[in-house]
C-alpha cells in the first residue's frame, strides 16, 4: 500500500472518527497482528484471534491518540504486545503450561516438516528472544522499532535477537542433519 494512501486512511480515522477508514486499515494490517500474536500465544490462534481483536479495539478507541511518531504499525505492534502482556498478567501459570501442552499435542498429530519444526524451535526461546526475532525478522522491523515497540532498550533487543538466533541454530541443529543425511 502506498504511504500515501494509509497516511490518508489514518488522517480521516482521526480527524473524521471514519469507520471505513479504520476498517480499511485493519484489513491491512490484521494478518500481521495476528501472526504477531500468534507467535507470542505459542500457536494458541484462538487466544490469538481474541487479543487481535482487543488490540484493534484499543486502537479504534485510541487513534486520535496517534501523533505520527514512528510508523503506524509499530504503534499497532505495539498495542498489540501490550494486550498480549495484559493477559498474560492475568492468567497463572498453569492455566499458560496447559495450554502450551494442548497446543503440542494438535501439532504432534501432523506431519513432521520444517515449518513445525521452526515453530518449537521458536516456542523454546525465552519470549524476549521469540518476540524481537518476530518483530524484526517475521515483519521486518528495524531494531530501532521494535524497541521502541516493545520499550526496551535498543542494545536490550540486540542481544535477544542475537541470543535467539544462537538458540536457533543449536534447536535446528538436528534438523539440518536429517536434511542432509
Amino acid at each position: 500500500m502506498a504511504a500515501t494512501i494509509e497516511k490518508q486512511l489514518i488522517a480521516n480515522a482521526v480527524t473524521c472518527a471514519d469507520n471505513k477508514s479504520f476498517g480499511r486499515l485493519v484489513k491491512i494490517y490484521q494478518s500481521p497482528i495476528r501472526g504477531f500474536l500468534r507467535r507470542l500465544t505459542k500457536g494458541n490462534h484462538s487466544l490469538a484471534d481474541d487479543l487481535a481483536q482487543d488490540a484493534f479495539l484499543t486502537a479504534f478507541r485510541k487513534i486520535s491518540n496517534y501523533r505520527n511518531e514512528g510508523s503506524f504499525k509499530g504503534w499497532l505492534f505495539q498495542i498489540a504486545y501490550r494486550s498480549f502482556l495484559m493477559h498474560r498478567r492475568k492468567r497463572t501459570e498453569e492455566q499458560l503450561q496447559d495450554d502450551v501442552e494442548d497446543c503440542d499435542k494438535a501439532e504432534s498429530s501432523k506431519s513432521q516438516n520444517m515449518k513445525l519444526d521452526i515453530e518449537r524451535a521458536m516456542r523454546a526461546l525465552s519470549e524476549d528472544q521469540r518476540v524481537c526475532l518476530t518483530l524484526c525478522f517475521t515483519y521486518g522491523m528495524s531494531h530501532g522499532e521494535a524497541a521502541k515497540v516493545l520499550g526496551y532498550p535498543l542494545g536490550t533487543v540486540k542481544s535477544h535477537i542475537m541470543r535467539g538466533k544462537d538458540n536457533l541454530k543449536v534447536s535446528l541443529a538436528s534438523w539440518q542433519k536429517e536434511v542432509v543425511s
